[in-house]
């Protein structure tokens, strides 16, 4: 957490209230083994989230990858994205117009939420209705963090306005990866640039991070934490661990991720961006 000189090493300590969590449990990394649960009558709805330079983009990647060659049936999305309106969106966002006064926390939270509404309509409810599992860059928790404990907005109008944009659509678990804000807005440094690297100072970064943390210690049962300045390919192994606890799905790649053909790589950028390509969704059946 901001202000703490080290964060704790996987499955050992929690993150500390004085480390900036209050009135809420200690976080702590890889979370422990939880009863698997039933199947929803849908596919399964994975999100990961995160601060800036986590590595979401890559490991949700390498997730898509594990399931289908697990020969099971899967979709990649990304937010703001993954339809023409949102990826029309995504550029207003994250790249602004030039000459034009800054975007309002009020109307960014708006905006993020019209996108993520024609997201769920056009491509996610459809896919978890065919039985297909989803796996989603981004989702309503980031408009907690970054709007809400970011930019202050109240947390209580931002996930009634969430509620209506989803039509309560919550996922069924969320991979949080984790990391000081500094360590990730270095790797994102020369790499891509959007507004809020650009344009907010790294105590809004703390507060998002100090979000996220938050959010994962108030919804155990669905949040598992990582501390994503590992490798690559460790972070890989315990996020798959994770899946193959929480949710009763056989990924049968666990612990072996730094020697699979096609999972050690890193993802290339997409033009525009880092995240996944969103239009059309990839799924895989």
């Amino acid at each position: 957490m901001p202000g703490c000189s080290q964060i704790p090493s996987p499955r050992i300590t929690a993150v500390s209230r004085e480390c900036g969590i209050r009135g809420a449990a200690p976080v702590g990394y890889t979370a422990a083994v939880t009863p698997t649960r039933s199947r929803p009558g849908r596919g399964w709805f994975v999100t990961l989230e995160g601060p800036e330079g986590a590595g979401k983009t890559t490991q949700a990647a390498r997730l898509l990858d594990a399931f289908e060659a697990a020969g099971l049936a899967v979709a990649l999305v990304r937010e703001p994205g993954g339809t023409a309106l949102g990826e029309a969106i995504r550029s207003l966002l994250l790249y602004g117009e030039a000459g034009a006064a800054p975007i309002t926390p009020r109307a960014d939270a708006l905006l993020f939420n019209a996108a993520r509404a024609q997201l769920v309509a056009e491509q996610v409810a459809p896919a978890l209705a065919a039985g297909t599992t989803v796996i989603c860059s981004r989702f309503a928790d980031s408009t907690l963090a970054y709007q809400g404990a970011g930019m202050g907005l109240p947390l209580d109008d931002l996930r009634a306005l969430e509620r209506f944009a989803t039509g309560g659509l919550r996922p069924d678990l969320t991979l949080l990866l984790d990391l000081p804000v500094e360590v990730g807005l270095t790797r994102k440094r020369g790499v891509e640039e959007t507004r809020f690297e650009s344009g907010f100072d790294v105590a809004f970064h703390r507060r998002v991070r100090e979000g996220f943390l938050a959010l994962a210690a108030a919804e155990p049962a669905r949040f598992a934490t990582f501390d994503a300045r590992e490798s690559p390919d460790v972070v890989f192994d315990r996020l798959v661990d994770a899946v193959e606890r929480r949710l009763p799905v056989g990924l049968g790649w666990r612990g072996r991720a730094s020697v699979s053909v096609g999972l050690g790589r890193e993802q290339t950028p997409a033009a525009g961006g880092s995240e996944p390509n969103g239009t059309p969704a990839r799924i895989t059946r």
